[in-house]
């Protein structure tokens, strides 16, 4: 599939918004690895083959293992991913199928015991801005291609 729309150039503000999204959310607390780890497995959920091709690519010029970033879609029943990841990998799964999964009390207060509550808004953000691209780049048409 070809992309349908070159969207940058038809809504350029739109676009700005979530550019200056994405710049905020990289400078937060939370680490740059699990950030990218959490786009990996909200685009698996989500089918989205352009921006898995992206954060594949992209963490792993950041050092990451293949075996970390292979086994994402599995992080339950794995032992190298510290509890402080496997939280936030949860909370990603559940906010991106939040109309089935929500968020629970529960699931909330394992989060906050690793992470603090500018770091919680902070995952929210991360997370529901790669929902964003994937919802985006899925309805436009835009697709992985080899390199």
């Amino acid at each position: 599939m070809a992309q349908r729309i070159r969207y940058n150039e038809i809504a350029p503000d739109g676009l700005k918004i979530m550019m200056n999204m994405e710049k905020y959310t990289s400078t937060t607390t939370i680490d740059k690895n699990l950030r990218e780890l959490i786009k990996i497995r909200v685009s698996q959920i989500n089918g989205c083959a352009f921006c898995l091709d992206m954060h594949t690519a992209d963490i792993r010029k950041m050092g990451e293992t293949d075996q970390r970033i292979s086994c994402v879609s599995a992080w339950e029943e794995c032992e190298f991913y510290t509890e402080a990841e496997k939280v936030a990998l949860e909370l990603a799964e559940h906010v991106t199928l939040i109309s089935t999964e929500r968020v629970s009390d529960e699931l909330y207060q394992r989060v906050r015991g690793h992470y603090d509550e500018k770091q919680y808004v902070d995952l929210i953000l991360i997370i529901n801005q790669i929902n964003n691209w994937n919802r985006i780049s899925i309805a436009m048409g835009n697709t992985a291609v080899k390199k």
